[in-house]
């Protein structure tokens, strides 16, 4: 099967889908922090430790997920990923010891992954001509962006009138529902003669041998910390820290009235503003250097964060964070894949992809499991919050000597 020469096609619209109900649903968890703590009289860190085992287990899902596409199918692999997700959804609205939403926060993970970034986007990259490819992966990327746009907000109205343990439940259901798109998902095996030629092996030891796949590895840390970070703590931390809501202004006049309401929607206003940020790292991609393109945008995020904490917090920071943040927010993804099958590749870019977005989760548990240590330990976010500032400066430096060349092949 040929390329789609069309930059909209049936492969594009079913990953967007895909993308939009797997992100919707792992953006939410934040909301649900304060609820299920409250309901058992849990430590805050009880819960992110499941949240956080979630976001590890994703990241180490993702290879394997990328590797099962690539040996059986695309289409089967989201199917699996599909069915390990709703079900430990299911398993989780039942549970009610910290021990159990942590072990069963291993298949929510292992069920983002396969329904997630590294087995769509490869399946997108191989769909796509040369010269669509990276707008392909920054509207599925943007569309995992429109995902966090409703998550939040609907898990949050979904809790006005039923508990957390049916919301779980719908959320399994449209979970599920993904596979009824699945007919319409069939990708072409794309792939220069030379990458047919060569192994799983021989090209996983030629980016292993590579610096500059170390340097993207490391790099995409940071990135993870800080995104785990926000989604699971910051509705909390904008609901406790933030000052008050003024009856009778702008935001009490469009039904946001507290600081939980404003949480949740600050998660939105990061997905709705990353839309159009992705969208333009996706063109940046194809007309700049990705490894600058990167670079400027953890640079961005240093900053931004740094002064959203020096300043005090108000809704209008809050607001203004959001929108900032959420512009730069998975600009990362289009840029990091592209350079990742630039450098290396279609055949094997799911697997490979997988692995960088390993240190991604690495850094997301992280970010989630810090936060909930620390609020527990010292009453605020602060410390942990200053650590994020840290290693985004670490990724813009560390971005800069990536070679975008492609290396030679070897022979093992």
């Amino acid at each position: 099967m040929p390329q789609h020469t069309r930059l909209l096609n049936p492969i594009l619209i079913v990953g967007c889908i895909i993308i939009t109900v797997s992100f919707a649903v792992r953006a939410s968890f934040g909301v649900f922090q304060i609820p299920i703590a409250d309901e058992f009289g849990w430590l805050r860190s009880d819960f992110s430790m499941a949240i956080a085992i979630q976001n590890l287990a994703w990241g180490i899902g993702q290879p394997v997920f990328g590797a099962i596409a690539e040996k059986v199918g695309d289409r089967r692999a989201i199917i699996l990923g599909a069915l390990t997700y709703a079900a430990g959804m299911v398993l989780s609205a039942w549970s009610v010891t910290p021990f159990e939403h942590q072990m069963y926060a291993w298949l929510v993970g292992f069920g983002i992954a396969g329904t997630g970034f590294g087995v769509v986007l490869a399946v997108v990259a191989r769909a796509s001509s040369d010269e669509n490819r990276s707008m392909s992966l920054a509207i599925i990327t943007a569309a995992g962006s429109f995902g966090q746009v409703l998550g939040a907000p609907t898990a949050e109205w979904m809790l006005s009138f039923m508990p957390w343990q049916q919301v779980f439940i719908v959320f399994a259901a449209a979970i599920l529902a993904l596979v009824l798109t699945l007919p319409f998902m069939r990708a072409p095996q794309t792939a220069s003669k030379a990458e047919i030629e060569e192994s799983m092996s021989q090209i996983l030891t030629r980016a292993f041998r590579d610096p500059s796949y170390t340097l993207i590895f490391l790099g995409f840390f940071s990135c993870g910390y800080q995104l785990g970070f926000i989604t699971a703590h910051f509705p909390a931390f904008v609901t406790e820290m933030c000052g008050p809501i003024q009856p009778g202004g702008v935001l009490h006049s469009i039904g946001i009235t507290t600081t939980s309401a404003l949480g949740a929607v600050s998660i939105s206003l990061i997905g709705l503003a990353n839309i159009a940020g992705t969208l333009l790292a996706g063109w940046a991609g194809n007309h700049f250097p990705k490894k600058y393109l990167l670079a400027g945008v953890y640079t961005a995020r240093t900053l931004a964060a740094a002064a959203f904490i020096v300043f005090p917090i108000t809704p209008l920071s809050v607001i203004v964070f959001s929108l900032v943040m959420g512009s730069l927010w998975l600009a990362t993804v289009p840029l990091t894949s592209g350079l990742v099958a630039h450098l290396y590749g279609l055949r094997y870019m799911g697997t490979l992809y997988g692995i960088i977005f390993f240190s991604h989760q690495v850094g997301s548990f992280l970010g989630v499991w810090l936060g909930g240590r620390m609020y527990d330990q010292y009453g605020d976010y602060t410390m942990v919050w200053w650590i994020g500032v840290a290693i985004g400066a670490f990724s813009a430096i560390v971005h800069l000597p990536i070679r975008e060349n492609r290396p030679t092949p070897v022979t093992v």
